[in-house]
């Protein structure tokens, strides 16, 4: 009698068991036909659909019709025929909203810079830096094409900063082509916010160097700055790598300082460049970067690889001087350019562009900041603003065909710096 109770009372805990876990399996199962419904929706409203269906998203439609008519302009071709550039691929809202009387700030100074989709991932960061216009340059090849056009797209649908602020440019081989994405459901389906995009392009992270593509294929850095500096409607620019970041409040303090000078063509103003070790934080202000400087965690940017081509900056006499930060930004000194000096600086945007012979490896920034020199420009040093490069650049992790580039490149720019004579005939400058 005893037994037979315990016995019953097993069934009714074994019975409750297992209605306990079928309800859970129901439950799970719901879960995920809801999370599936719920990504299929999101893919819909992402890549589906146009601009006439009434979804309660007029702005997203717009954004979705622009990338569409952007893709079926074909692009245009290069100079040299090699590749395909679109141009504004997709638009910030600054840039599609521009009215004359607008916010005069937003109209002086703009970055640019240029990447592949494996560096893509350094936009999160850049943009917690800077806020205001940004002209970001892709070259993809291959399948990375379409994986580029995908992701930026989302970028610009789910990421409010990128929305407002940056524009897209894409630039593939002239036998390739851009397509809109919307046969690649099941690849793109976790993208649901802005963090998630960022987490599928840290899949992408490093997979191959800008300047070791697969297919032996070249990376026009050139043609990429001046997609990238083509792309911006302001009066100055700044043009960086994606992997370097510019000093807290350059925008402001600029601006700040262009307001009390009387404009001139023929100037162009210096940033100091450093590279910082990976495991440190990037720094905001002069004052951290001076502390970082004097115990070795930065150092003048391509020490190792080249410290000629940056030592014309004179980083003593920079470091040393107006360390107490003002919270204003002014010319500190002003150089004559030397061989082989490549700073970075913000220009006016009529400045000579980048020569688009030059690929790959060496000569592609210096050949610019020559042609700077014969034209009878000035480079004055600014005071308290700086970039920073992520990472120390040492020996050894460069790509593999690096001094038979620098070797190629190394020719092409003496043919250039004659080419330069022709230019600017009555100059009596030389590189």
């Amino acid at each position: 009698m005893h037994l037979s109770k315990k016995c019953s009372a097993f069934k009714v805990v074994l019975s409750a068991l297992l209605i306990v876990a079928l309800l859970q399996l129901i439950y799970l199962s719901f879960l995920s036909k809801f999370h599936g419904k719920q990504q299929r929706y999101r893919y819909s409203e992402l890549f589906g659909g146009s601009g006439g269906k009434k979804n309660g998203h007029p702005e997203k439609n717009s954004r979705k019709e622009r990338l569409r008519y952007s893709l079926s302009t074909g692009g245009i071709f290069d100079n040299s025929g090699q590749y395909r550039v679109y141009k504004n691929l997709i638009k910030s809202d600054l840039t599609t909203n521009q009215k004359p009387g607008s916010d005069p700030s937003s109209n002086v100074l703009a970055l640019a810079t240029h990447t592949t989709i494996n560096n893509l991932h350094h936009l999160e960061s850049l943009l917690e830096r800077w806020h205001n216009p940004l002209s970001v340059a892709i070259f993809a090849h291959g399948q990375d094409v379409k994986f580029a056009t995908a992701l930026v797209y989302a970028l610009s649908f789910f990421c409010p900063q990128i929305q407002a602020l940056v524009d897209f440019h894409l630039v593939c081989l002239s036998g390739e082509m851009a397509s809109f994405p919307e046969q690649d459901r099941e690849h793109f389906a976790g993208l649901e916010d802005c963090a998630s995009v960022f987490s599928r392009l840290e899949t992408h992270r490093d997979q191959y160097k800008n300047y070791a593509i697969s297919g032996n294929i070249s990376y026009p850095n050139n043609l990429l700055r001046n997609v990238a500096r083509g792309g911006t409607e302001t009066s100055y620019i700044l043009v960086i790598d994606i992997d370097m970041m510019p000093s807290a409040d350059l925008h402001q303090q600029f601006l700040a300082m262009i307001m009390k000078r009387e404009p001139a063509s023929d100037e162009v103003f210096v940033l100091p460049a450093f590279e910082i070790r990976h495991a440190r934080k990037m720094p905001a202000t002069k004052s951290e970067l001076v502390q970082l400087y004097q115990v070795g965690e930065v150092r003048p940017f391509y020490e190792e690889l080249c410290p000629r081509c940056q030592a014309p900056t004179n980083y003593s006499q920079w470091v040393n001087s107006h360390v107490r930060e003002t919270g204003t930004l002014e010319v500190a000194y002003t150089l004559t350019w030397v061989d082989p000096w490549e700073p970075f600086y913000i220009g006016p945007h009529t400045v000579p562009l980048y020569d688009e012979n030059f690929k790959q490896y060496g000569f592609n920034r210096i050949s610019q900041t020559c042609e700077l020199h014969v034209a009878g420009y000035r480079f004055s040093v600014l005071s308290s603003a700086f970039v920073v490069h992520r990472g120390f650049k040492i020996q050894g992790e460069f790509h593999a065909k690096k001094d038979e580039e620098n070797k190629r490149n190394r020719v092409l720019f003496r043919s250039f710096k004659e080419g330069l004579k022709t230019k600017y005939p009555s100059s009596n400058r030389r590189c």
